[in-house]
């Protein structure tokens, strides 16, 4: 996602990209790549494949095996689709036209990149909040589930999520359109940029989550001791609250890790007067981008149907006959 930085054009020569040069006050792709230049781009080609790849073994998952065609399955769907999406788009945009770059030269590909970028990041925050959603009518209203969580209610999240998301990617870019010198605007444009934008696409969101998994983990506790008491399998009770804290966990701290540092920091940002380095603000981007990277295997992996799916595809054996109501364990 694209913050709104104020930068002093001139002191770009100082303060270059290792992949990026001055030439006749133009700022483009350096001709002579560097070990550094090197070493980035290797490194963020990696992740994306590796982004592209799990989250596209996800999504031919869920549309292949019958047996995974469950409301909660299409938000897991949704969301890798979101993600894959961040995999193709976002990151080799964000590869060939960084951040920084973008602050000294703000042409039409740099705001093609920021659209995607906010959009499709956005998307992913909201299908991971719809999915907290289905976790919490499942885990605490698990008699209901079924008539309140249906295929049509999932669309509408579904729907829901993709359109909020393309009106805060656009609700957030139309500032950066105007080129004309700013005056009085241009605290409005960095107000909405660095403070709606995150309201709406993180920290509401999250505010949701949080309670949410809040809820989920008091009630799964409630839980193990009520089967506790039954039947009393101390061993039992203890596995299972272990495995409800591990869950939330892996869910919440991965997410929280991935976000909070950046969106602090643009939120913050006006108030700084520009002091927060460019390079520090591009590292935290490519941070929440790897959030992308990770969801296949914090909703996916972690399921065992999920891994005989993976494995039947990676080995080619559903292209060696109809194993789509194949029995996953």
């Amino acid at each position: 996602m694209e913050p709104e930085v104020a930068v002093n054009r001139t002191d770009a020569v100082t303060d270059l990209h290792p992949c990026y040069e001055f030439d006749h006050f133009n700022y483009k792709l350096t001709t002579t790549l560097s070990v550094v230049c090197v070493t980035l781009y290797v490194f963020l080609t990696l992740l994306s494949v590796i982004t592209v790849c799990g989250n596209l073994l996800v999504i031919i998952s869920i549309i292949y095996f019958k047996q995974l065609h469950t409301p909660t399955n299409y938000l897991i769907l949704s969301l890798a689709v979101a993600d894959l999406l961040v995999g193709i788009l976002v990151f080799p945009f964000s590869m060939a036209f960084s951040l920084r770059s973008c602050l000294y030269y703000e042409g039409l590909f740099c705001k093609v990149r920021s659209s995607f970028d906010v959009s499709l990041s956005t998307c992913s925050i909201m299908n991971l909040c719809c999915i907290s959603v289905d976790r919490y009518y499942a885990v605490c209203q698990p008699l209901t589930y079924k008539s309140k969580i249906n295929h049509h209610v999932v669309i509408v999240m579904i729907v829901a999520s993709w359109g909020i998301s393309a009106l805060i990617g656009i609700g957030v870019i139309i500032p950066g359109l105007n080129n004309e010198e700013c005056e009085e605007t241009c605290f409005i444009d960095v107000l909405i940029a660095n403070t709606v934008g995150p309201i709406l696409s993180f920290y509401l969101p999250v505010i949701i989550m949080l309670c949410i998994y809040l809820k989920i983990f008091l009630v799964a506790q409630r839980q193990a001791r009520s089967i506790h008491s039954i039947s009393k399998p101390g061993a039992a009770v203890s596995k299972i609250e272990k495995k409800a804290t591990k869950t939330l966990a892996i869910v919440l701290g991965a997410f929280l890790f991935c976000w909070t540092p950046f969106f602090l920091c643009i939120t913050f940002l006006p108030f700084s007067n520009g002091s927060v380095p460019v390079p520090v603000i591009e590292t935290l981007n490519w941070l929440t981008l790897s959030n992308s990277m990770l969801n296949p295997f914090i909703y996916a992996f972690f399921y065992s149907w999920f891994r005989s799916a993976f494995k039947m595809i990676i080995s080619g054996k559903i292209f060696q006959g109809d194993f789509a109501h194949s029995k996953l364990h």
